[in-house]
């Protein structure tokens, strides 16, 4: 499986009263897919993770806008209940065979959670946790992008030969690199209009693969 990244966001308090005003704003902020839009799950549970949801909702066939999920949360907002909604949005993804880049959407999945659910998890996971998709969306294969690009270990695949076959050819990594800062980008506006919309405490932008995320992305961005 490849490694997934992540956004955690603590916000400076999450009273019970203050969940649908948050939810919502944050929501708002979502850059859903212009091919895709509107949101497509909505999952609540109660006390913790080992309960079964106590609402479930599947909206692929219709989806909903930001009101269309507080209408369908309802009454159901309480400190000790968690909130999953699904949506996607649009990130770069490289064809390498081909030598091209198109933009597709891409799962997303965002977490907010009351500060009395399992335990107080929030403290470590954030009140606002999104799944965000693949690391390789931000960071590249291979280690091919950054200040010290070049492959870091050899391929595990026959599908990541070719694609370091691909990277061979210069235009094929320049169109590779810009494809990635312009994913970076994506994501680094959307924690600006977080940080605008909502009194953020402090964020976090982790990978599983990745030991400092963050600083990685920012390496990719600004290399030439």
């Amino acid at each position: 499986m490849a490694n997934q990244s992540f956004l955690s966001v603590w916000l400076k308090q999450l009273r019970e009263e203050q969940i649908a005003e948050r939810l919502s704003a944050f929501l708002t902020t979502v850059p859903s897919s212009q091919m895709r839009p509107g949101f497509t799950h909505l999952v609540i549970r109660s006390v913790d993770s080992a309960e079964p949801p106590a609402l479930e909702h599947d909206l692929r066939a219709t989806p909903v806008d930001t009101a269309g999920i507080l209408e369908l949360i309802g009454e159901q907002i309480h400190s000790d209940s968690s909130y999953e909604i699904s949506s996607a949005w649009d990130l770069g993804v490289f064809d390498a065979p081909a030598g091209k880049s198109t933009v597709e959407p891409q799962p997303l999945t965002i977490v907010c959670r009351g500060e009395e659910y399992d335990d107080g998890f929030w403290k470590e996971a954030g009140h606002f946790e999104v799944n965000l998709g693949f690391e390789h969306f931000f960071t590249g294969h291979a280690g091919l992008l950054g200040l010290r690009p070049g492959p870091k270990a050899a391929p595990q695949s026959i599908e990541e030969s070719r694609f370091l076959e691909a990277m061979a050819w210069p235009e094929n990594l320049e169109k590779y690199q810009k494809q990635t800062r312009d994913n970076i980008r994506r994501l680094q506006d959307w924690v600006r209009r977080i940080e605008t919309s909502l009194p953020v405490e402090r964020f976090r932008l982790w990978s599983e693969g990745e030991e400092n995320f963050e600083a990685r992305l920012d390496e990719i961005a600004t290399a030439r």
